[in-house]
């Protein structure tokens, strides 16, 4: 049987990663947002959506783009994020008991509410673990997590995180980083107007990970303390203001990892 040229697929939760986990590597695959190739088809005039439909609009897209080939998943990828989805599950649902303790008055009720807590804590012990001992095992992965976590105001928590949700780190430029974690402003402008430039799309995993680093890293690091502080003294909004901070904390996690080295704070 002959090799095709290209495989383009949409992303489609369980069913498109277990053909990733089958023939990564194997052949030369391509993984298409579902709404793109959707407008896709749209603006070629296809309005119906069948398989047999769908199948000639990937090929016809993935040779009118030129679309080439994504690097092979690499090992283990598919557990690591598998393992990050359970704790992000059980992290909203310690969240969920917390605020529901705060209306308990029953002592049934609120002991079955700090058992519950105990057996989340366990739980996540137990994941972060199994992550841990999965990043060590790839000695890229393990040096990328040590320089993140010598940036000020990233953690274990988050630098785990971040690995997961952005294999690329590292990998890509400063604009094609922040686009990917949905940090890059999108310019809206026609003839005469201009609206404000928004954030959209991209990794939304990735952008609650840098959150609360964003907030850390306004006491504790010396170089995006000082861009956030000349950013509200020039008027943006907070929000806006830690927005920036957020794209900042992710391009030098990238410029950092790309260079192979750790975070050391600037000389006078």
């Amino acid at each position: 049987m002959q090799k095709p040229d290209l495989v383009v697929y949409e992303a489609t939760g369980a069913y498109h990663a277990a053909l990733e986990r089958s023939l990564s590597g194997i052949l030369p695959l391509v993984k298409v947002n579902p709404l793109q190739a959707r407008r896709f088809a749209q603006a070629r005039g296809k309005r119906a959506k069948t398989d047999a439909v769908d199948a000639r609009i990937l090929a016809s897209m993935g040779a009118a783009l030129d679309l080439s080939p994504d690097a092979p998943i690499e090992e283990n990828r598919h557990a690591l994020r598998e393992l990050q989805v359970a704790r992000m599950a059980l992290i909203k649902e310690r969240t969920r008991v917390l605020n529901r303790q705060k209306t308990q008055t029953l002592a049934l009720v609120k002991r079955l509410s700090n058992g519950r807590l105990e057996q989340i804590k366990r739980e996540l012990a137990e994941i972060e673990k199994a992550l841990m001992s999965l990043l060590t095992a790839s000695p890229r992965r393990k040096r990328a997590f040590d320089i993140l976590c010598s940036i000020p105001g990233i953690g274990r928590v988050t630098a785990m995180a971040i690995i997961v949700e952005c294999p690329e780190i590292g990998t890509l430029n400063r604009k094609q980083i922040a686009s990917l974690a949905g940090l890059a402003p999108m310019t809206q402008q026609s003839g005469q107007w201009r609206g404000r430039a928004l954030i959209q799309g991209g990794r939304k995993f990735l952008r609650d990970a840098l959150y609360m680093p964003a907030i850390v890293s306004i006491r504790f690091n010396p170089d995006l303390s000082q861009k956030y502080r000349a950013l509200t003294e020039a008027g943006k909004p907070a929000k806006v203001a830690l927005t920036a901070l957020m794209r900042k904390l992710l391009e030098l996690a990238n410029t950092l990892v790309h260079h192979d080295r750790e975070w050391v704070p600037k000389t006078a």
